[in-house]
């Protein structure tokens, strides 16, 4: 398990390793959100690398008899 050490500045850094594993480049933004007692780190991602994510998803949703 990787560890951080925050600065005076309130500041840390991300360990190498769990750079590397996540892809996480300079600039690249992070949402921060403290939950249960903890902070969570989630990484924003654009929109477009979300594009062909559902791709071949099952949308057929069976209706009642009623309904047309």
């Amino acid at each position: 398990m990787a560890t951080a050490k925050v600065s005076p500045k309130y500041q840390i850094v991300i360990p190498l390793e769990v750079r590397r594993a996540l892809d996480i480049r300079p600039g690249q933004q992070i949402q921060v959100i403290p939950f249960d007692g903890r902070i969570e780190l989630v990484l924003l991602r654009p929109m477009r690398e979300a594009r062909g994510l559902l791709r071949g998803i099952d949308t057929h949703i069976d209706r009642e008899s009623d309904r047309p």
